[in-house]
């Protein structure tokens, strides 16, 4: 008899990320000392989040074409830049307001700057992607081939040198962009590769999710997850908000700028990352990892509700590519791993 688990984790927004999270949470929180306890390949799945990332994005790197980028660079480059813009000034805030160290106390215990830049810096490229396959032009759907860049800790890293809270070495930023940027020359010198290692990288991602759940401690979970609401909601208000501005400057409808107001599922791993890089981060990372993972699914729920609400506000301004015979087929770029095209 076929149990239907893949097909049930599609259903879940960043699925396939959130629930093997969320299992090696309870798992390390009902039974803390399992990794250890077998030890061995067990252990090492229990605490090899790092190399499982660092394959994961030459993976990753390897399903973005270079030859794509021209044709959509100036409306992907909009909404990159304008990611970036609002990364860079909520670490500015948020780091002269909390430093680098997490809230210790009171209702909002566990937000951190990590958190926010993080949560801000990754877009969910298939959920992207779907909206835009329904609701606008193909340069728009093929916008993502260039903010597929932001995948990684890379970008996170930069804007937090960039709000002046600690400086990472730039052995450190060059060896966190490598993996991808390595990805990306293999993937564009040779397309069976690209297909090759495109197929592997969605694999990774359950087991990767898995090593960060078992960091995490459920006991904060419910008032981390209240912050994470908050959080979610504050990502598709400011960024939303920001990028379809932008969006209609570059002669858009502003119906891409909604659909890039979210939170990538692979962007729970960042904090982690980030933490791994600089140890002023150690304590902020497992709050963090909590908060963008509830990020993750709130702004998978609304971002799509918002998006066809503006979608009919201008119409006449986002025709869906379906609707004009005349236009050429949509240009696909590859979809952020752990997000859920189907959402």
């Amino acid at each position: 008899m076929s149990v239907p688990i893949k097909r049930t984790l599609d259903r879940i927004p960043g699925g396939l990320m959130i629930v093997p999270l969320v299992a090696g949470a309870i798992l390390a929180t009902v039974a803390p000392g399992t990794g250890a306890f077998f030890g061995s390949f067990t252990n090492a799945l229990f605490t090899g989040a790092l190399p499982i990332l660092a394959v994961f994005y030459v993976c990753l790197g390897a399903s973005i074409a270079v030859e794509t980028l021209p044709r959509v660079v100036k409306r992907g480059g909009v909404l990159l830049g304008g990611k970036i813009a609002v990364g860079i000034i909520a670490g500015l805030v948020f780091g002269h307001l909390l430093g680098e160290q997490p809230v210790a106390t009171g209702w909002f215990a566990g937000i951190s700057t990590l958190a926010i830049v993080a949560a801000i810096n990754d877009t969910n490229g298939g959920l992207y992607m779907a909206l835009m396959q329904q609701h606008a032009q193909p340069e728009e759907a093929g916008a993502y081939s260039v903010m597929s860049l932001e995948s990684g800790p890379f970008l996170t890293m930069g804007t937090l040198g960039v709000a002046v809270l600690s400086a990472f070495p730039w052995q450190t930023l060059a060896g966190a962009v490598l993996p991808l940027a390595f990805g990306m020359l293999i993937g564009n010198l040779d397309h069976d590769m690209r297909a090759f290692l495109d197929r592997a990288a969605d694999a990774l991602i359950p087991f990767f999710a898995f090593a960060l759940g078992s960091t995490l401690d459920l006991h904060r979970v419910w008032q981390a997850g209240l912050l994470g609401v908050a959080l979610g909601l504050g990502v598709v208000a400011v960024s939303g908000t920001v990028l379809t501005i932008l969006d209609r400057t570059a002669g858009g409808s502003g119906v891409a700028g909604i659909a890039a107001a979210s939170t990538a599922a692979n962007a729970a791993a960042v904090p982690a990352i980030v933490a791994a890089a600089n140890p002023a981060y150690a304590a902020a990372a497992a709050p963090a990892t909590v908060l963008v993972a509830a990020s993750v699914i709130v702004t998978a729920l609304l971002v799509p509700v918002v998006t066809v609400w503006w979608a009919g506000r201008v119409a006449p301004l986002s025709l869906p590519a379906a609707a004009a015979p005349s236009s050429p087929a949509p240009t696909r770029a590859p979809r952020s791993r752990g997000d859920t095209p189907s959402t």
